[in-house]
């Protein structure tokens, strides 16, 4: 018997210390290929399926190697879950001192000089919350917002009691010494295992703050958990970006700055021009729908003077606060951000783009966004992944088709990585069944969102409810959610109407729901029980024409004279289609049915690679989808 056997086997640790615990083949497998790698400091990509346990199966040798790890999730809430729950559980069965810590962006911590300075703005002095929050502050060990509750990220007083890369003082602020952000950075230093999400793990590469220690350098390993986030972060991370609300922020700052000193007419006139030079730039963005090539943006009336005269402003605003930082540091603070906004406004509104990025705007919220981003990211990963020669663990459920992980090996320039591929331990053959649709049109024609509804209301019927309908877009959304509304009698909880959360938790509760969702409800996701016992799929999905992006990287796969399609845009969707139909089966008592409505699996070559690379479910008819979802 091996070490991973002593673990994982039927009368091992786990099985003596965690009540409930069950030996499982594929999480052996996987324990013992992470251990090695964790070893020999190699590369390791492993797609695991649905309950396969792989949290374990990497937590554990990561754990007991006796190395400093670095575990990275895909969101905060998988975050939480390993450090509060998993974590202590292992320790406890392993009987390991480990040190670990958990390590989040500032913005998640309290921030106890933007708190002082908001007591000292009219309109929040007196503020019932702001004063809880301070009282609670002194209670807290962690500093985290989260544990106050009542606090969601975009109320306005989660920025005023927060920092951000852009407005932390870093090691000029006079509560440095008490800063949350610091001890929890100080803390991870010190752990043998920290966990951090994909946000921070490239945030820590690219920022480097003064004043904050870097995380991976002194790491014996990094694993990477939901690394099939990766290529679309990487894009994010590895660009350039502008926003309104950035340079809003910047002009709000400097002119409290200013009205607190009493003195600074000609920067309170600075930032009162940027601020209105900005909201003229914003009434831009709201005649926007989502991504825009920046040259068809600026191809709009009146466009090409509205970026002119922000940059004007923001030149004329750089150099007006220029003169004062030194009276303090957030004067200094601002100036930097300053100059560091015009040095990004410059390079992204040049007259020519750098070779291999392309440059794109993005209307969110108030405003917009600039940015300019890599079309290939896999160099720039490989620079990430050399600032220390340690392993390298990818894991997801979802990182291959059909057993091939070359599009994921490729968009980050891991071609030389070990591959493991383990199936879900689930019996799909008792628990599932999938159903395709025979009788609808093309996705493309005018009538397929209505048909496809028309073919989703009986089977939602006969289940009684329970059901995720995932769409593709949110046009769909819309019409799906509104045609629902009227025509069954379940309740209905659709994506926008709610905090995300809010709606999972209502969902769950209800137990005979029906949740209508676009791509936040593809991934990350895990409803275990009869209130989740169907999965509906509209189309295939497929990325959107017209993202410049997107677009761009299929420019480059032809021009090398690849296949677009086949090379970039086929595996992504099979790996998306992957992540949304893993909803259904989450655990070993589950049961239920899948149904995709795409007429492309049935009619087009691909269609039978794309349906062998779902968990292997029977197909079944209408009248079988009917009578199987009737006994869900």
């Amino acid at each position: 018997m091996d070490e991973v056997d002593d673990w994982f086997g039927d009368e091992g640790v786990l099985a003596r210390g965690l009540p409930g615990f069950v030996s499982r083949g594929p999480q052996r497998e996987m324990a013992r290929a992470v251990a090695g790698v964790i070893d020999n400091a190699e590369t390791l990509i492993v797609e695991a399926g649905t309950g396969t346990g792989k949290t374990y199966a990497y937590l554990v040798p990561a754990l007991v190697a006796g190395r400093r790890v670095v575990v990275s999730t895909g969101t905060k809430n998988l975050q939480d879950q390993l450090y509060r729950r998993d974590l202590p559980r292992l320790l406890s069965a392993l009987k390991i001192p480990a040190r670990t810590a958990l390590l989040k962006g500032r913005s998640n911590y309290f921030c106890i000089q933007r708190t002082t300075r908001a007591m000292q703005t009219p309109g929040w002095r007196y503020d019932d919350r702001l004063n809880r929050l301070r009282a609670w502050a002194k209670t807290t060990d962690s500093g985290e917002l989260s544990e106050f509750g009542d606090l969601p990220e975009d109320d306005p007083l989660h920025a005023r009691v927060s920092s951000t890369a852009d407005n932390c003082l870093g090691a000029k602020c006079p509560d440095f010494a008490e800063c949350f952000v610091v001890k929890a950075r100080r803390a991870a230093l010190a752990a043998d295992l920290v966990v951090v999400n994909h946000h921070l793990l490239f945030a820590d590469f690219l920022l480097k703050d003064e004043g904050f220690g870097e995380i991976l350098p002194g790491s014996d390993a990094v694993v990477v958990d939901e690394a099939h986030q990766l290529p679309e972060l990487a894009t994010q991370f590895f660009g350039v970006r502008v926003s309104t609300r950035q340079l809003r922020d910047l002009a709000t700052d400097a002119q409290n700055e200013a009205d607190e000193w009493g003195d600074l007419p000609d920067l309170v006139s600075a930032s009162e021009a940027l601020a209105d030079a900005v909201q003229s730039l914003e009434a831009a963005f709201a005649m926007i729908n989502g991504r825009l090539k920046l040259e068809d943006f600026v191809a709009r009336p009146m466009v090409p003077k509205l970026i002119e005269t922000t940059e004007e402003r923001l030149f004329e605003f750089r150099q007006t606060v220029r003169a004062y930082e030194e009276r303090s540091p957030a004067l200094s603070g601002v100036f930097e951000r300053a100059a560091a906004a015009y040095e990004r406004w410059s390079l992204l509104t040049a007259p020519e783009v750098l070779e291999g990025r392309v440059r794109w705007i993005e209307a969110r919220g108030r405003g917009g966004s600039f940015h300019q981003t890599p079309i290939e990211v896999a160099e720039s990963f490989e620079k990430l992944r050399l600032t220390h020669a340690g392993a390298w663990i990818f894991t997801s459920a979802t990182l291959s088709a059909a057993g091939d992980f070359g599009h994921f090996q490729r968009q980050l320039g891991l071609e030389r990585a070990q591959t493991l591929a383990l199936d879900s331990p689930f019996d799909y053959a008792e628990q599932a069944r999938l159903h395709l649709p025979s009788d609808l049109p093309e996705p493309n024609a005018p009538d397929y969102t209505a048909r496809f509804i028309e073919a989703a209301v009986p089977i939602i019927e006969a289940a009684r409810g329970g059901a995720f309908v995932l769409c593709t877009s949110h046009r769909a959304l819309k019409q799906v959610a509104q045609t629902l509304r009227a025509k069954l009698t379940q309740n209905l909880y659709v994506q926008g109407e709610d905090d995300r959360a809010r709606l999972l938790e209502r969902f769950t509760k209800d137990g005979d729901g029906v949740l209508v969702g676009t791509a936040s409800f593809w991934e990350g996701v895990d409803v275990k029980g009869r209130a989740l016992r169907l999965v509906l799929i509209d189309r295939l999905p497929f990325a959107a024409p017209g993202d410049p992006v997107f677009e761009a990287r299929l420019a480059a796969i032809r021009k090398a004279g690849g296949n677009p399609f086949f090379d970039y845009q086929l595996p992504d969707a099979v790996m998306m289609l992957r992540q949304g139909a893993g909803r259904l089966i989450r655990d070993s008592g589950d049961r239920g049915l899948l149904v995709i409505g795409d007429p492309r699996l049935r009619g087009k070559p691909y269609g039978r690679k794309v349906l062998e690379a779902l968990p292997p479910m029977p197909r079944v008819n209408r009248d079988e989808a009917l009578d199987w979802a009737a006994t869900l």
